[in-house]
């Protein structure tokens, strides 16, 4: 800064001037005082009547079960084991609010995800989830499964480990003698089950692991072992400090002979919780996010368990060692091992288009209440969601878990009927959703924590703790970028089929491949983008031409000699993109059906906005549309501007889409209320 005389009296006389462009007297007092305190107002308050009915699109959304939801949320508000908390309102006002203490330390939220467990079983809320048949009984406990996780990412692990991987494979992977044997004392909590597939030097290679379980004829017992230490068992829900019992994944070697990986019950720990001789047990430590489940390590030596152990299903171990199966084919066989992972990845990709809402109904409310800035010099400032461009961060994202609500369904309802022939299907399916809205709700995470400001970093306003609880989603249960190429690897096996057998395409929604190739109108309007024809006809096109693609590109690397892996391998780039079509043309079909259903009215309306929505924001948000030449620079930029109208034609209704969600009040934070009250130094100790 200059310091001579001469620099200081020109700021002076700057200072002079500015001070002179303000009015005298009266008037320059008032333009001096502070503005009024700023005010909360609810949004219901300020906000139009919605135009459809909420109930009616939370149906949809939700798709089933809903008094049995609205049953449990309301068991766990009642309970002080989910720590509610009044928040607000000095006096007995405000609001409770339900959620863990993330500040605890990992053996404290361990053990309180436990005393959660046992309280929601004794309230019958596991009751007859894995000795009551049928799909009804099946979508019961999903529909539950979706209330824990909106309660806590850790809680709906914990009893997903127990009642969907360790429960589904020895209902669907044993036979009577297991289910007579476990069943009934796994769901009253007797058993604490775990899942001992991933080693530390296998994860997604599951056919890679290198646990041993050899078969000792005499004794009629199999002997598990870990050979090195890359075969530990690692990541294993509930083995650090509850399992009693886990399902070992292991390659059977009999008389020498490797028949490859089967699954085997072993005991870890008696009724004491003690660990049994010859099992070590490690704890994987202290995690990002996920702290409430006990994940740990498992070394085993020369552990035995009798020949009755091995679930036996698919393939068995006669007393004598001959090794007899259903299934001849190797491949085939291991694809059966491997179906409770299919209900894993059904789950977690529902469970993260709920908590996308948890987070949008958090954002989107507190931009209905914020305000920052005036556009005139004296007006008032704006609600944060009438800016376009907070319109434009948020309300795509809304679109999207609104569609992907109907794609979970649509999966959970195909899973609870599944049949032996539709599970290709149902792995494709799982795989590609898995992968797509995990990503997805890490996105809607991150940009509702950006747009909550300062106060998205508060671990009780959820947003932001949520961006580590669930980051884990992406890896688990298989890498996303690995499922996507799974899902690549599998519509390239039914197009060669198909066109080996000269038959039509049937299943996976491929069937658009027998007619003729759609035509794309070279200028686009408005009326057209918004035609789902148009929609279905770009996305079909652009998964037609890139299957072909993928499949020349393959058989490129072939000619070359590269083996079918290693061609496949090659193909990574238009595999991805392949892949994401195929999900992103999928969610689309399965919404229309479902808007197809809905009754005329101002309900179909807005479906038809959210899918547009939807259609018009994976186009802006993707580089194949031009890289590939199915739409003009001119077309990209017109859907650009296209998403910003449809924007300010959804704008009206986000308060009515959000309440939809049917997420309680209590489970979303005090930002989506009355933010003011909950940080007033009232409520400061509470």
């Amino acid at each position: 800064m200059d310091p001579s005389p001469a620099a200081a009296a020109r700021r002076a006389a700057a200072i002079c001037r500015h001070l002179d462009g303000l009015s005298t007297g009266a008037a320059a007092v008032a333009a001096l005082q502070s503005s009024p305190c700023l005010s909360y107002a609810p949004p219901e308050s300020t906000e139009n009547p919605p135009a459809f009915s909420p109930i009616e699109l939370r149906a949809l959304l939700d798709g089933h079960h809903l008094r049995e939801r609205d049953w449990l949320f309301g068991a766990m508000e009642e309970s002080p084991l989910f720590c509610p908390r009044r928040v607000g309102g000095g006096g007995g006002g405000g609001k409770v609010f339900v959620s863990p203490d993330y500040n605890e330390g990992k053996e404290g939220q361990r053990e309180a995800t436990m005393r959660r467990i046992a309280y929601l079983t004794g309230r019958g809320v596991f009751r007859g989830w894995l000795t009551e048949p049928g799909p009804d009984a099946e979508l019961r406990k999903l529909a539950m499964l979706d209330c824990l996780g909106v309660y806590d990412h850790s809680l709906a692990i914990k009893v997903g480990v127990h009642f969907f991987l360790w429960g589904s494979a020895i209902k669907f992977l044993g036979t009577k003698r297991h289910h007579d044997k476990w069943l009934v004392e796994t769901e009253n909590y007797v058993i604490k089950g775990c899942f001992a597939m991933t080693e530390l030097g296998h994860g997604s290679n599951v056919r890679g692991i290198e646990t041993i379980a050899t078969y000792d004829s005499k004794s009629r017992e199999f002997v598990i072992n870990t050979p090195c230490e890359s075969a530990q068992k690692y990541w294993i829900g509930g083995a650090a400090n509850h399992a009693t019992h886990t399902i070992v994944f292991a390659q059977l070697h009999i008389n020498g002979r490797n028949e490859g990986v089967h699954a085997f019950v072993a005991q870890i720990r008696d009724q004491d919780e003690s660990v049994l001789p010859n099992i070590h047990i490690a704890d994987c430590g202290h995690k990002i996010g996920l702290n409430g489940v006990d994940n740990g390590r498992i070394w085993f030596q020369n552990v035995r368990v009798p020949r009755e152990n091995l679930l036996n299903l698919v393939a068995d171990v006669l007393p004598d060692g001959e090794y007899v199966s259903m299934i001849d084919n190797p491949d085939q066989r291991f694809a059966a091992f491997l179906s409770p992972l299919t209900l894993g990845r059904v789950n977690i990709a529902v469970n993260s288009v709920y908590i996308s809402k948890v987070g949008l109904a958090i954002a989107v409310r507190y931009a209905l209440s914020r305000r920052a800035f005036s556009i005139t010099p004296d007006g008032p400032e704006m609600l944060l969601l009438d800016y376009p461009s907070h319109q434009r961060r948020l309300l795509p994202l809304l679109a999207k878990v609104c569609l992907m609500s109907s794609a979970g369904n649509f999966m959970k309802k195909m899973y609870v009927k599944r049949t032996p022939e539709a599970s290709k299907a149902i792995h494709i399916y799982s795989s590609a959703l898995k992968a797509t809205l995990t990503w997805q709700n890490m996105t809607t995470l991150q940009e509702c924590r950006e747009a909550c400001g300062g106060q998205g970093l508060k671990t009780e306003n959820r947003v932001g703790i949520f961006k580590a609880e669930f980051d884990v989603q992406s890896t688990f249960e298989g890498d996303n970028n690995v499922l996507l190429q799974q899902v690549s690897k599998a519509l390239y096996a039914e197009f060669i089929a198909t066109q080996r057998k000269k038959k039509p395409f049937k299943g996976l929604g491929l069937e658009h491949l027998n007619g003729p190739c759609p035509i794309i109108p070279d200028s686009l309007t408005s009326g057209i983008l918004r035609s789902s024809k148009f929609q279905m006809d770009l996305f079909c096109l652009r998964e037609r031409n890139l299957l072909k693609q993928f499949t020349e590109d393959v058989s490129h690397h072939l000619a070359q000699g590269e083996s079918r892996e290693k061609a496949l391998m090659l193909s990574y780039q238009i595999a991805e993109d392949l892949a994401r079509a195929f999900t992103e043309r999928t969610i689309l079909q399965i919404f229309l059906e479902d808007e197809m259903n809905a009754t005329a009215g101002s309900l179909k309306d807005v479906l038809g906005l959210l899918r547009s929505m939807y259609v018009m924001t994976c186009i802006d948000e993707s580089a194949s549309f031009l890289r590939y030449g199915y739409l003009s620079r001119d077309n990209v930029a017109t859907v650009r501007k296209e998403v910003m109208t449809l924007c300010s034609n959804l704008r009206p209704h986000v308060l009515a889409i959000v309440s939809s969600f049917g997420i309680p009040d209590a489970f979303l934070s005090p930002l989506a209320f009355d933010w003011i009250e909950a940080n007033a130094l009232s409520s400061s100790s509470q």
